[in-house]
């Protein structure tokens, strides 16, 4: 894809993200229905977690999870092109334009990411709050509301373990 900088270098190890999104704006679904199950992650409007944004490689591993009803991890995402300028700011009929940014001088970024899987059950928030080796996880602070989080290796792979076990324990 057009856009690509710099990947992940071979031997180099992929960074972790927490990507948020409310399942009646873009779920799961949705992006697993989008052609080559890939899209961009736009509407970002937060300069914090527009900045984490600019953090991402290409091969960098993200947790897809759903917030708002029944707030839960629901799949695994893959950072397939690293931080542009976020087009749907420009546009006055998105929601998510803001007539400060303009192509000349960009706000806002935006990610394109594509689905690495869904998981057969989701990891709904309360059950991850009782995981011991999730603590200290940005997502379980009081309060925390980015919708673009870091998340430590360890804790994306407790957070795979858990789904992989939900996935065992499912009739």
């Amino acid at each position: 894809m057009p856009g690509n900088s710099h990947k992940n270098s071979p031997g180099s190890t992929p960074r972790y993200w927490l990507l948020k999104s409310e399942p009646n704006c873009f779920s799961i679904d949705d992006l697993a229905a989008a052609p080559d199950q890939t899209t961009f992650w736009d509407g970002v409007r937060n300069y914090q977690a527009r900045n984490l944004m600019r953090e991402m490689r290409v091969g960098d591993q993200a947790l897809y999870y759903h917030s708002q009803t029944n707030p839960s991890v629901v799949g695994q995402a893959e950072i397939v092109r690293e931080a542009y300028p976020d087009h749907t700011a420009w546009d006055p009929q998105s929601d998510h334009f803001d007539p400060r940014s303009t192509p000349d001088k960009p706000l806002w970024d935006m990610v394109d990411i594509r689905l690495v899987r869904k998981f057969s059950q989701p990891l709904p928030l309360p059950m991850l709050r009782t995981v011991t080796d999730l603590a200290g996880m940005e997502l379980l602070r009081k309060g925390s509301r980015l919708s673009v989080q870091p998340v430590t290796e360890s804790q994306f792979i407790t957070i795979l373990r858990l789904a992989k076990e939900a996935t065992e324990a499912t009739p």
